[in-house]
């Protein structure tokens, strides 16, 4: 005779994982969470109403758009999207190598600003934020020079314009990935 118990402590014990991550990303929310001011030197505008942002420090580069900060945790860079490092072929897109290690160049080891949106995480557990150092977006900088394509999801949406521009200008100017994956 079966018995159900494997698939009930199974159950168990994946709500148990949620519940734990849950309370983790909670807590990690609740100590770094602040309102946000428009960079100086910026023609962008952020509202401060319901923007929360925090400074973390860059760990790692995962890929050309996802970041990892202080304590494991990742960073999904908003509104865009670059090459694959392993693509469902296990294979590297054209340009992701480049785009990673664009990334790395500007980002690793160094302290970022994190501003969100509307969503706090995605499907897979990651942070969804604008990445900026200093006054920089580094995500529309990223489509702006060719290493990454946009890529919008409502409700995240606030600089959807903008990134359609930086992509058009890089589009036409044929630079990044517009001019090296044909």
């Amino acid at each position: 005779m079966v018995t159900a118990k494997p698939a009930k402590l199974s159950k168990i014990f994946l709500s148990a994982s949620f519940l734990g991550t849950y309370i983790y990303l909670l807590f990690f929310f609740l100590n770094h969470t602040s309102t946000v001011t428009a960079p100086s030197n910026s023609n962008l505008t952020i509202e401060t109403s319901h923007t929360v942002n925090s400074t973390e420090k860059v760990t790692r580069v995962i890929d050309g758009d996802t970041i990892e900060i202080e304590g494991g945790i990742k960073v999904r860079l908003i509104g865009i999207d670059t090459p694959e490092m392993k693509n469902k072929n296990r294979t590297i897109d054209c340009f992701a190598t480049e785009a990673k290690q664009k990334v790395e160049s500007l980002l690793n080891g160094k302290e970022v600003v994190l501003v969100k949106d509307v969503s706090e995480t995605d499907k897979y557990g990651r942070l969804l934020r604008y990445v900026y150092l200093g006054d920089e977006m580094i995500n529309d900088t990223l489509v702006k020079e060719g290493y990454a394509k946009i890529s919008t999801f409502p409700p995240d949406v606030k600089f959807k314009d903008q990134f359609i521009t930086s992509g058009r200008q890089a589009r036409e100017a044929q630079v990044g990935l517009w001019q090296a994956c044909k």
